[in-house]
């Protein structure tokens, strides 16, 4: 099976299009392109029960999960509303990405 093309990158901001978290925006920590999931944060908090170690005191940890890239839309930087994400070749041949909504350039 081949890896789809994920427009979203790590440091994208997003917000989110369905499930409990609706409505959430947050940063992009992670991106895992096998999976086809992104890791938002402060989005699908869970908490975890932590054993003590050596280094950590242990304790009842909240950390966030993955959540599919197709719950999730990136934020045009110029209106702050769900946008697609589309490319565009500059004059200098650079490939960039835009954002659909505005045609704002989102990579420098």
């Amino acid at each position: 099976m081949t890896m789809p093309k994920l427009k979203i990158k790590k440091g994208d901001k997003v917000i989110v299009l369905s499930g409990k978290d609706k409505g959430k925006q947050g940063e992009v920590l992670k991106v895992m392109p096998r999976d086809a999931r992104v890791l938002v944060q402060g989005v699908n908090v869970v908490k975890r029960h932590q054993r003590p170690t050596q280094l950590d005191a242990g304790g009842i940890k909240e950390k966030e999960l993955p959540i599919h890239i197709s719950n999730v839309a990136f934020i045009d930087p110029k209106d702050s509303k769900p946008s697609r994400v589309g490319y565009k070749m500059l004059k200098d041949g650079r490939k960039v990405r835009v954002a659909r909504r505005s045609g704002e350039v989102i990579d420098k």
